[in-house]
């Protein structure tokens, strides 16, 4: 197997781990894009909620916003190059409860459209020993980095969204050994040395 790339957390605050290598692999179902050890992080409030569950939640989209983690601060997870950027994509509305069955029957349509539609905006970081970080979903205009800029872990590369294939804010990470996604192999992630396990929430400092 390939070495894991050990990262930072790429945020502050309180964040909840879902889709975790930890507990399966493929991660999310599919090693399609390389994501077989990708892992999402879902922001949360201080009792552990991503937002409020209500009768309207559960019925049709809400906004993006009503998310307490919507627009926070999204940090480089470790040192290196930026090789690649997009900050055009729209943040689209949450889809929980019935909506995010309707939502799901979309997503083949945004898998055959390529990678870049399921990241949405994104930073791409080549490290120092080579594989390829990708932090996705960010929100539209809110990428402060350039390409060929150089990162320490740390620096802020823009914030929280819901753009690409994402039913709610949250950040996804996934590490990869060549910029071609199509053609590149998953590399493993590590957080300090370990990996959180689904429902685990992490208060990075």
């Amino acid at each position: 197997m390939v070495p894991a790339v050990d990262l930072a957390y790429p945020f502050e605050g309180r964040w909840l781990a879902q889709n975790s290598p930890a507990n399966r692999v493929p991660s999310h179902g599919t090693t399609l894009f390389a994501t077989a050890f990708a892992i999402d992080f879902v922001p949360v409030d201080a009792a552990g909620r991503t937002a409020p569950i209500t009768l309207g939640s559960l019925l049709r989209p809400e906004p993006a916003e009503h998310s307490p983690g919507f627009g926070r601060p999204i940090l480089a997870p470790v040192h290196g190059v930026v090789v690649g950027v997009h900050h055009t994509a729209p943040d689209h509305p949450s889809y929980r409860g019935l909506p995010s069955v309707g939502y799901a029957l979309t997503q083949r349509r945004r898998a055959a459209a390529g990678w870049g539609e399921l990241a949405g905006n994104h930073v791409l970081i080549e490290t120092h020993d080579g594989p390829v970080v990708a932090v996705c979903h960010l929100q539209r205009g809110s990428v402060q980095v350039r390409l060929g800029q150089s990162l320490r872990v740390g620096e802020t590369l823009g914030r929280c969204g819901n753009s690409g294939n994402s039913t709610e804010p949250h950040v996804h990470l996934q590490a990869i050994d060549r910029m071609d996604v199509l053609h590149a192999t998953a590399v493993p992630i590590t957080f300090g040395g370990r990996l959180p396990r689904n429902g685990e929430i992490i208060d990075a400092r």
